[in-house]
């Protein structure tokens, strides 16, 4: 059974940066397209950014296109998302799984909150 474990989340102000990672074990892992999620307080899970394994093609919501950057590294099992130009609606727990139905058992996730 594959593990997802999401680190790197922290406080940061508006405007600001952080990268995110999420470490996979198992081998499987290289197979799928993988993807970030979020959820926010009292908000559904909502897509991110998903990445196909061989990094050919990337998919991106509105509200973060141009900010974030999906990257993923088959050799590690690990799949980053690297946040610029951060804003207070951003502020969520963040989770990896694959994409665009999740096959594995989420992660704890990482909390993200942008605030002044």
């Amino acid at each position: 059974q594959v593990q997802l474990v999401e680190s790197g989340g922290g406080l940061v102000q508006p405007g600001g940066s952080l990268r995110l990672s999420c470490a996979a074990s198992g081998s499987i892992f290289k197979a799928y397209f993988m993807g970030w999620f979020r959820q926010a307080p009292g908000k559904e899970r909502e897509f991110v950014a998903a990445i196909r394994w061989s990094g050919g093609s990337i998919y991106y919501a509105d509200s973060v296109k141009g900010r974030f950057t999906i990257s993923r590294d088959n050799a590690k099992n690990t799949v980053d998302l690297q946040m610029n130009s951060l804003k207070p609606e951003d502020t969520a727990v963040y989770y990896c799984n694959t994409h665009p139905a999740p096959v594995f058992a989420w992660g704890q996730g990482t909390q993200v909150t942008v605030s002044s």
